[in-house]
């Protein structure tokens, strides 16, 4: 099935990790504790969505239980799609489930006249490799300061993929259009860099 959104009410995020006090370290984001960090990433969504926007979260949402979840969700501006990550897998069964606009491993929308993929992964193999289709994504944590398992394979990614996480985009969701200057940048860097 194929979604259509309208582009200036559509944003995207990932890998918020609500509650989970160990990313801090692991992606040395900037903050001193994990409410600290709740709050700067609460503050950032509802500085950037309004309640009619539309707001696809490419997964590992939050840890804990279906109470903390909850109380998370009641701060949160827009109409929320969830793209299950790793996280996620391990509460899908509580009750926040309803709360989302749908919840789903994967999903391919349109926005405007754009074809996008998005998954809680990059993929090595999509349609964007041989067409005009975008992959969004997010899982790697992709940061100036990278320094996960994942980093070494990020030279393999085509200019039409994205990281959505909050790690690679100031804490914050990003706006469709915000999202295709970023690809058309990498479309133009690669285009350049094979015409050297």
């Amino acid at each position: 099935m194929n979604y259509k959104f309208d582009a200036e009410h559509t944003f995207f995020t990932s890998d918020t990790h609500f509650n989970h006090t160990n990313i801090i370290q692991y992606c040395h984001r900037p903050f001193k504790n994990v409410d600290q960090m709740n709050e700067a990433l609460i503050t950032n969504w509802n500085h950037v969505i309004h309640p009619e926007d539309t707001i696809f979260h490419l997964g590992d949402f939050c840890l804990g239980d279906s109470t903390e979840w909850n109380k998370i969700l009641n701060r949160l501006n827009g109409k929320i799609y969830l793209i299950m990550g790793n996280h996620d897998r391990k509460n899908i069964q509580q009750g926040y489930i309803n709360r989302f606009e749908d919840v789903v491993m994967q999903m391919h929308i349109e926005v405007g006249k754009r074809s996008i993929y998005l998954n809680h992964y990059p993929f090595l193999c999509y349609s964007g490799a041989y067409g005009d289709v975008w992959q969004l994504f997010g899982h790697v944590h992709t940061c100036p300061n990278s320094t996960g398992i994942d980093t070494p394979r990020l030279g393999t990614l085509l200019p039409t993929q994205y990281d959505v996480g909050v790690d690679n985009n100031n804490y914050m969701p990003v706006s469709y259009e915000q999202v295709k200057k970023n690809i058309l940048k990498q479309i133009n860097k690669t285009r350049n860099e094979k015409e050297k």
